[in-house]
Parts: C-alpha cells; structure tokens; sequence
C-alpha cells in the first residue's frame, strides 16, 4: 500500500507539472457529474439509490427532533425546511456577524445547536452534523449557486484565492495545478473534475458514506503530502469561499454520487 502510494505520488507530481494553471473560463465549466462513469451518474439521479439520501432522511428525522437544555427542534424555528431552507445552501459561506468572518452551512448549524438550543455543537464528520448539512442542502438542490455579496467577506475569499493557487506539500503543487491545469486527464484511473463544490456534501464511492467538502480539502493536502488544515480551520471556509465563488450559476446536486 506504502508503494502504491509513493506512486501515486509521482504520477500526481508528473501529471499535475505539465500544465500551467489557467483559471476555467464560465463557458467551459463543468459538474463533477459530467466526469463520472454513467454508472455512477445513474447512482445519483436515482433517489432511491443514491445512497446519499439515507442522510437526507436522517436529518429530515433530526430537523424536528429536540435538542439542548431549551428542549427545541430546528422546525421550532425554522417551519417546513422544505419552504424556508429552500435557497439558503446557495449563499454559504456566509458572513457571521458573531465571529466577523465566514461561515460555512455546517458552521451556521452548529451556531444554532449551541445559541438557540442550548445544546453542544456537534462533531466534525459526525453523522448527525452531516444529516443535518445534507439535509438543509438538500432543499436547494436544483438552485442556481449564489454565493454572498457582501463587501466583507471580500479579503476572506481573496485569501480562498491565494490559497487555491499556492503550492503546498512535499509535491509542490496547488489546487490550481490541477484542477484548472489538468483537468479531465486521469489520475489513478479517475478523471480530474474542475473542483466545483455543487454536490456537497456527497457520498463518495471510496468512502463508502457521505462526506463534507472540508473533508475532501483535507484528503487533496494529503494526497500532495501537505499537512492538512484542522476540520473547521479558517482556512478550509476561505477557500470554500473562493470556490462556491468559481461554482457562481452552477446548479446545487446535494447529495451527489462521486468515485
């Protein structure tokens, strides 16, 4: 396993310095869905397969569950998510004026889990957190990604910017080596996709359960032999920032179905 590895190393480093990262122009953006065996297509477009659905129905079980010391549920507050969700995954990250930076929708969930129901934040990756993020998501799925105006979060995304392009790791390459460089050559037997986050989060093949985008940030660092940021780093929300900004029109998928 050490030796396969080691050489998936070098193909990534081979492949991924051909190219000289250029930004993906509006026209010629593409899902992740479009790269996908038709397999693997069919398994999302198929709710009752797309096993990503099993945690669409959890957090629908969760939404009116009551949490906390203050005894109350999601739908409490929040009525049909069907109805009041519907659009709000579009616009995340978000500004969050408590902390006066960006938050991400597992972020603002937790935010309400310890504000308004007096309950512990949930834990990165838990099952709960990410029932309830899919969940949410889930009710823009279909919707255009429009990701926040506000003038504030504009360092925080130029940082997202900074850090897509900056080369990191024992490999010395960045997001953008790839994912604009090479995109839609193969990588272990897998097509680069241009690294739009449309269908967070997502069931992952590999993983065999559903995954946030902070998790597969943190799988790419390590692939390049970088240390990865900590789940719930400044750094991971900067750069879903940059990224649901590059996604801009592109249409939500929650739950999608990828390798």
């Amino acid at each position: 396993m050490r030796a396969l590895w080691g050489l998936a190393g070098i193909i990534a480093a081979l492949v991924c310095s051909m190219a000289i990262a250029v930004a993906i122009e509006e026209g010629g953006r593409r899902s992740g869905f479009d790269f996908m065996t038709p397999e693997t297509q069919a398994l999302q477009a198929d709710d009752m397969s797309n096993p990503g659905m099993l945690w669409v129905l959890q957090g629908e079980q969760l939404w009116q569950q009551a949490e906390g010391r203050a005894g109350v549920t999601c739908s409490g507050c929040h009525g049909d998510a069907s109805q009041t969700m519907r659009g709000v995954a579009t616009r995340y990250p978000a500004f969050d004026e408590a902390t006066e930076r960006p938050i991400d929708l597992a972020g603002r969930i937790n935010s309400c889990r310890t504000r308004q129901q007096q309950a512990e934040p949930l834990a990165p990756e838990s099952n709960a957190l990410l029932a309830l993020t899919t969940y949410v998501a889930h009710q823009s799925r279909g919707m255009p990604i429009t990701p926040a105006t506000d003038a504030r979060l504009a360092p925080f995304r130029d940082n997202g910017r900074r850090l897509f392009q900056s080369r990191i790791g024992q490999l010395e390459l960045s997001c953008a080596s790839c994912h604009d460089g090479n995109w839609g050559k193969r990588l272990g037997g897998s097509v680069i996709p241009q690294a739009h986050p449309t269908g967070y989060p997502l069931y992952r093949l590999e993983w065999q359960t559903v995954g946030s985008l902070q998790r597969r940030l943190r799988n790419c660092m390590i692939g390049v032999r970088a240390e990865p940021f900590a789940f719930g780093a400044a750094e991971l929300v900067d750069l879903e920032l940059h990224l649901t900004e590059r996604a801009r029109g592109m249409l939500v998928e929650t739950p999608a179905v990828r390798p």
